[in-house]
């Protein structure tokens, strides 16, 4: 047919569209009946129309279609975690994640019979040490071998330096030269409750922190090749999480634009630890799942996703296998790689990606005019407006307006989890001096579990 089927019907204005929803409601306010209005600030209105638009919406610069299934090893013996590796990878898995404990670890062992062509790996290490990055970088030559060396993210998660400023951002520089990556670790405001604006404006700040220090150390040619990484953690809000992850984009490209460096981002997703339970485990695989979908769709190079019993089980094989082959259900079978993109153009996400990107570069901005990231953690002002909403959270949480299935909401009361538990799921606070305060990961139904293990 030569003539659209649509072309019969008139345009209808989101002026018009309004005034029927408030006939229908016959009297009942259209702002107190159907606008959601966030933590965030934002007022979710029940649709949206391409009037509201002043241009169409850029397409975005992800590639939603080439996204990486990443499996997530804890490195405390090489030989082991080479093996383990392996038999990821023969089992579907895209990418590795090598979380390295010790500088005694092998890194030829750890990395042999791995294809770093076909194979990227990432290497996130829980020490400081330019030899051990030397070694690394030696041994992969020109692989895609991504190494995450974040020190203002230790500061803020521990509290202290691994020694001292001047000695952290010293090595620091000297492996950001080496290597010519530099990678920024969101998921702890994520993880510690603060909101999808916080967590990137707090992203943004701790960038621009290490941006700022390297402005005149690394040359122009090695800015414009900057590989940056962001690893970010993923809630249940299942749009906002996916605007999420294209406003850091955004957000990341205008920042980078001001230093001349890359303005393209590389981004690691994981499902978040926050709404996570012991009880009811088995609902921790819906959610992840979820998660891992608005990672995919929000343009997540790498998805990792977390084992349904990660929080109170030692790493074992069929946690990680069902955890690998949830990414592969999505890839093979749901086909979650074969359009690129697929939220552009869709008006309430579009929406939502623009209001996050400018409520976070308000906060961004503020943060700046009083002193920057760092000052601002030294004087405890990032750790209290977490701890504001975290606390938020939880009194929603403990009233069941903020629901996890199972736990605070139609729990199984006939579960008994005691006898299961190989590693502590709660909170340890240990007392220790620090030079500010750190940033705490908390979950929400944590205390609700506690009473319930001691009743058991």
């Amino acid at each position: 047919m030569s003539k659209s089927l649509f072309n019969e019907f008139e345009d209808v204005s989101s002026k018009a569209w309004k005034q029927k929803i408030q006939a229908d409601l016959k009297g009942a306010d259209y702002n107190d009946t159907l606008i959601w209005k966030t933590k965030e600030g934002i007022d979710v209105k029940p649709f949206y129309h391409a009037d509201e638009f002043e241009t169409t919406p850029k397409r975005s610069d992800s590639k939603t279609n080439d996204w990486k299934i990443c499996q997530s090893i804890d490195v405390t013996d090489a030989q082991a975690s080479n093996l383990k590796a392996l038999d990821a990878i023969n089992r579907g898995a895209e990418s590795i994640l090598f979380n390295i404990k010790s500088k005694t670890i092998s890194i030829e062992d750890l990395f042999q019979n791995i294809d770093l062509n076909k194979t990227p790996i990432d290497l996130k290490c829980d020490f400081l040490s330019e030899n051990f990055i030397n070694t690394v970088v030696n041994t992969v030559k020109q692989s895609q071998c991504y190494i995450h060396t974040d020190i203002i993210g230790n500061l803020a998660k521990t509290g202290n330096w691994y020694n001292n400023l001047k000695d952290d951002f010293s090595k620091f520089e000297t492996i950001v030269k080496s290597t010519n990556q530099l990678s920024i670790d969101l998921s702890l405001y994520q993880n510690a409750g603060a909101t999808i604006t916080q967590q990137l404006a707090y992203g943004l700040a701790h960038a621009n922190e290490y941006l700022n220090h390297l402005e005149n150390i690394i040359s122009s040619d090695a800015k414009q090749s900057l590989n940056v990484t962001f690893y970010t953690s993923i809630s249940s809000n299942y749009f906002f999480e996916i605007s999420k992850l294209r406003a850091l984009r955004q957000l990341w490209s205008t920042l980078a634009s001001e230093y001349n460096v890359n303005t393209t981002c590389r981004i690691i997703a994981t499902p978040s630890k926050r709404n996570k339970t012991i009880y009811d485990y088995n609902v921790n695989l819906l959610r992840t799942t979820t998660e891992s979908m608005s990672a995919i769709l929000g343009g997540a190079d790498v998805v990792c996703n977390l084992p349904y019993d990660a929080l109170y089980h030692k790493s074992n094989e069929f946690g990680e296998r069902i955890s690998r082959n949830q990414l592969l259900v999505l890839k093979h079978e749901s086909y979650f790689d074969k359009v690129n993109n697929p939220a552009d153009g869709a008006y309430y996400i579009e929406s939502l990606t623009e209001q996050l990107a400018e409520k976070a570069l308000t906060i961004f901005k503020d943060i700046e005019s009083n002193g920057g990231f760092l000052r601002q953690l030294k004087e405890g002002t990032i750790q209290r407006k977490i701890k504001e909403n975290a606390t938020s959270e939880q009194a929603d949480f403990e009233a069941e307006k903020l629901v996890l299935l199972g736990t605070n909401k139609h729990p199984n009361l006939a579960d008994k989890m005691k006898n299961e538990l190989e590693i502590s799921p709660f909170l340890k606070i240990e007392k220790r001096k620090t030079l500010i305060e750190p940033i705490l990961e908390k979950r929400l139904s944590e205390d609700l579990e506690i009473n319930r293990l001691n009743n058991e």
